[in-house]
């Protein structure tokens, strides 16, 4: 009787701890996606999207990038579905004999890796900003945001204008392919840290006065150490919504600057440069040169969209 009553009065063993992927699929975000089917449509458009332009040496019928690869004699043919159309271009070629589909591959490629580092190097600059100017306070506080409220009276794209143009006005020619996509993501990175730095300010100011940044205070913790170990952690989840759609204007910020011809240089051509040089055929009936780069454009940026919309509201408590 003895033993068995000790046994009885045993402890349960501790459960094992779960992982961050249950504890995911347990989460009221996940719920949520589930329940919308328009998320769900629009994470699948973007996925496919971004596989393309990833597996685009692997798939693509044609580098347009090589000129070896490329012969004048095969310009301007139409889709492979019209009467004209040869194999394999099934969405025909461009002025240069570039096959359409292969470049459309590639400069999805191209716009998404200037989307996402511009929206890296934005929201670098702007948490930075919005930290410091949060927690520090003061003249330093006033001073970031004064600059932020100048910045907001221009249009993103006229910010990326006045960068661009200055940085090609001071290196002139000496800029390669590498530094011109360098330079774009910094163009883009100095137009959209705004709305990074007053969120991320907005919210350290609310997280500054609780107990747990006044116990690392106590403890003689300095000011970067808690900014960045304790504060930051707590101010992230507007920044996540705030990058969705940033990257999709990032994305038609630089399709727009390559179409106005101070962008990316035609030998490497992204969406935009693509839509600019399909765009003085489209009345001479080459509409597949504009097409369908400009259906893969909006196809993206729309995807995109219709997330950052779905990631909004699923992370306001005020819509639960």
């Amino acid at each position: 009787m003895s033993a068995s009553a000790g046994e009885a009065a045993l402890p349960p063993p501790a459960a094992a701890p779960r992982s961050r992927l249950a504890r995911f699929r347990d989460s009221d975000l996940w719920a949520s996606f589930k329940r919308s089917k328009l998320a769900i449509g629009a994470l699948a458009v973007t996925a496919l999207l971004f596989t393309l332009a990833i597996a685009a040496p692997l798939i693509s019928p044609q580098n347009p990038y090589d000129p070896a690869q490329l012969d004048l004699i095969n310009s301007n043919l139409p889709p492979l579905w019209q009467a004209e159309g040869q194999a394999p271009f099934l969405w025909g070629t461009d002025d240069q004999g570039r096959d359409v589909l292969s470049a459309v591959f590639y400069g999805l490629r191209l716009s998404l890796i200037v989307g996402i580092l511009g929206v890296l190097v934005s929201g670098a600059l702007g948490i930075a900003l919005g930290l410091v100017a949060g927690y520090v306070g003061g003249w330093l506080d006033t001073l970031i945001m004064r600059v932020a409220d100048v910045q907001l009276t221009f249009p993103a794209i006229l910010i990326a204008l006045i960068v661009d143009g200055v940085a090609k006005a001071a290196f002139g020619g000496a800029l390669d392919t590498n530094a011109t996509i360098g330079l774009i993501v910094v163009s883009i990175g100095l137009s959209f840290w705004v709305q990074y730095a007053r969120t991320v300010r907005s919210s350290v100011m609310v997280e500054k006065g609780k107990d747990y940044v006044q116990a690392a205070r106590l403890i003689g913790l300095s000011s970067p150490v808690i900014m960045l170990r304790h504060v930051l952690p707590n101010v992230t989840g507007p920044v996540f919504v705030i990058a969705t759609i940033n990257l999709a204007l990032a994305i038609i910020t630089e399709a727009t600057l390559s179409f106005l011809g101070t962008g990316l240089p035609e030998t490497m051509p992204s969406l935009g440069t693509l839509i600019r040089t399909g765009n003085r055929f489209l009345f001479s009936g080459e509409w597949w040169i504009v097409a369908f780069p400009g259906l893969a454009l909006a196809g993206l940026v729309l995807a995109i969209n219709l997330l950052g919309d779905w990631l909004r509201d699923a992370l306001n408590p005020k819509l639960q």
